[in-house]
């Protein structure tokens, strides 16, 4: 029994989901071959050859991969699975985007975001927003899954490095072809992988307040930036910024959450998180039934006082 990795990177560094969903895969039993897909990613297999249980890497280099387009990266996957039992992906925007082809074309079930592996058949993930916890058991003969990263840690390096093999490249199905895409660079850490998150709500009021109350904290304490689907929604962030049941599921060391009430899909994306600290003036609001910390207060007073504070703190 062995289980094959899609690895998330972006041609020059291994996400550290792939770390997290590779300590869910070591779990499954067996070995764990890593599938690194696409354009001038060397180092990024050589990277994936160094993790802590990776006993081979396949390698498949050609242009078709380079933007991570779901019809021939499924293609590529299925072509594969032959000799594999588990089919295992971090459940990123591309493991959402790529797995569920790759589950239909095998016609086989996929088990989504799975947060516990109990057997090699055997798993839990959250339904319901995270309300309640499924325990799935799955009889097929392949296994199609993407891994809830935030739930697993991430596999250090090992003591040598894996094989790394070449995978030959499989015919471009032609149904989709990429035009662009519009990236927003920040020097900050990437939401999904940071150690402290400071995310803002509807409470904000505005784009300008998250610049000007959220970011100041955030620069401070080298974290990431959120936000609730509300806030997305009235055009005060990037959708990028957002965490929830719909946005991205983050656990990091420490959320604060700011201006957010606490519904429930916004819980789901952050509850796991070590320690809690919300901010908001209404003292009923849901955030306060999962936080570590709270403070019933006016944010735009609040914000620059706690600024104040970690400046002289240093």
């Amino acid at each position: 029994m062995t289980v094959l990795l899609f690895a998330k990177h972006d041609n020059n560094k291994l996400n550290d989901a792939t770390r997290k969903a590779l300590t869910a895969a070591k779990a499954m039993g067996g070995g764990v071959h890593v599938l690194v897909a696409g354009t001038g990613c060397q180092s990024v297999a050589e990277a994936a050859a160094k993790l802590d249980g990776v006993e081979k890497v396949l390698l498949a280099d050609a242009p078709q991969y380079e933007h991570r387009l779901a019809e021939p990266l499924s293609a590529l996957i299925v072509a594969l699975a032959g000799p594999y039992s588990h089919l295992v992906a971090p459940a990123t925007t591309t493991g959402k985007n790529v797995m569920p082809r790759v589950a239909a074309t095998l016609d086989v079930m996929q088990l989504s975001e799975i947060t516990k592996v109990i057997s090699a058949d055997t798993f839990e993930r959250p339904i319901y927003a995270g309300n309640a916890i499924q325990t799935v058991q799955s009889t097929d003969a392949k296994k199609v899954i993407t891994v809830r990263t935030a739930s697993f840690q991430a596999t250090a390096d090992g003591a040598a490095s894996a094989p790394i093999e070449a995978a030959a490249a499989v015919a471009d199905p032609g149904k989709s072809q990429f035009k662009g895409e519009e990236v927003a660079k920040s020097d900050r850490p990437e939401l999904a992988g940071a150690r402290i998150v400071v995310s803002g709500g509807r409470g904000m009021g505005s784009g300008e307040n998250f610049k000007k109350y959220i970011e100041p904290v955030a620069d401070k304490l080298g974290a990431a930036m959120g936000a609730s689907r509300a806030a997305v929604d009235a055009g005060f962030v990037p959708n990028d910024y957002q965490v929830g049941q719909t946005g991205k599921v983050v656990a990091p060391e420490l959320y604060v959450a700011v201006g957010i009430s606490g519904a429930i899909q916004h819980l789901a994306g952050m509850k796991d998180s070590k320690v809690i600290v919300a901010i908001n003036k209404d003292a009923d609001a849901p955030i306060f039934q999962v936080a570590d910390y709270g403070l019933v207060g006016d944010l735009f007073t609040i914000m620059p006082e706690l600024k104040a504070e970690l400046d002289k703190a240093g």
